[in-house]
């Protein structure tokens, strides 16, 4: 779906988690971020990206890599007893929006305030899209991103549409 003020493009979206034990966060960052080769985000939102990848912390010892389109997943060394990875690699799809219309159309469909410090260009909000749990990405003045769990990303991707229209 595209127009002059509004477009809306889908794509996969492979994910690695990853997840510190408790008590051993600060070995934990110090060790993945050594692997990864750049710096962690430090709060609930916040997002770095580096080499092919977004990393997003989701949660306070959890962190997902978003992986750029085409990108190769980055080699992971985490050591047991500090937490561990798993692939969501088939899980989510990457909607990816843009244009002077995008903030009125997720209006409609988000509970995520557009002008708000939280949702600022590389901040990331865990919301709902018609009560499926969502990653709201805002990556420009007049784009964002939302990675949706695939099983609704149809029905998803048909509500915005609708919004849109």
């Amino acid at each position: 779906m595209a127009s002059p003020d509004f477009s809306l493009s889908l794509a996969d979206c492979p994910i690695i988690q990853v997840e510190g034990w408790d008590g051993t966060l600060g070995r934990f960052e110090t060790s993945l971020s050594a692997s990864l080769g750049t710096k962690l985000p430090v709060s609930v939102g916040e997002t770095v990206h580096h080499k092919g990848f977004l990393v997003i912390r989701v949660a306070p010892r959890r962190l997902w890599l978003a992986l750029d389109d085409g990108a190769q997943a980055p080699w992971l060394t985490i050591d047991p007893d500090l937490g561990c990875s798993v692939s969501l690699d088939e899980g989510r799809v990457r909607f990816r929006m843009a244009g002077a219309d995008v903030a009125r159309v997720l209006s409609k469909c988000i509970a995520v305030d557009w002008r708000a410090p939280a949702a600022a260009p590389g901040r990331a909000v865990l919301t709902s899209l018609h009560q499926v749990p969502v990653v709201f990405l805002r990556t420009g003045d007049t784009a964002c991103e939302l990675i949706v769990p695939r099983s609704f990303s149809q029905s998803l991707s048909d509500w915005i549409a609708d919004a849109a229209g």
